[in-house]
């Protein structure tokens, strides 16, 4: 197999997935900041010009971060990070796709609508007029989790680090970096941060 690999949280995602699980994959490194996922060679392999994606040893391509990281961890060795059971599966999916639709999706279509236009006005279609409602929109999604976690809960999906974890950890981080701090007044989702912060496989 091999990883497409670039700059930004979804690579981030599954690079940190993938620690997390103890699995190791050639990878190859993509320059989008250069378009270079825009271009002939990516592109005859993933049409969407995507990153990550990853390769199988039969060529197929496999994208989508959530996608990826399942099939990692359904058929890689090791102790799943999604689940032994359905009910451990079915939360983490559960988790990772509202994370994935309240807070990360609205993030990052604000930031590609503000401070990443230069780079994305000529790739895809944004929404300048709609930056700042996006932006809200993610601070939402964050002060919505930040009480369901007055129960207690050290991890998004209960009491058991998983998938859900990652994609906020990194798409958190990247908000921080690019005009979108986490709200310090959403304690419980800030000792959460803190703790993932500990983790070895955060700079993977």
């Amino acid at each position: 197999m091999k990883l497409y690999n670039s700059v930004g949280p979804n690579p981030q995602v599954v690079r940190m997935f993938m620690a997390e699980r103890g699995i190791e994959i050639p990878m190859e490194d993509i320059d989008i900041m250069a378009g270079e996922n825009r271009t002939g060679a990516y592109l005859q392999k993933n049409p969407a010009g995507q990153l990550p994606a990853l390769e199988l040893d039969d060529g197929t391509l496999v994208t989508e971060i959530t996608a990826i990281c399942e099939y990692l961890d359904e058929t890689q060795p090791g102790d799943r990070l999604m689940g032994d059971t359905a009910v451990a599966r079915a939360q983490n999916r559960r988790w990772a796709r509202w994370v994935d639709l309240q807070i990360i999706e609205p993030l990052t279509t604000g930031f590609r609508a503000a401070e990443g236009l230069p780079m994305f006005n000529d790739r895809m279609r944004c929404l300048p007029g709609a930056a700042d409602g996006l932006k809200a929109c993610a601070q939402d999604g964050l002060a919505f989790l930040d009480q369901q976690m007055v129960d207690g809960r050290q991890y998004i999906a209960g009491d058991t680090f998983g998938l859900a974890d990652i994609m906020l950890f990194c798409f958190v981080a990247f908000g921080n970096q690019v005009g979108q701090p986490l709200n310090p007044d959403l304690k419980h989702i800030g000792a959460w941060y803190a703790r993932i912060s500990e983790r070895p496989s955060v700079s993977a």
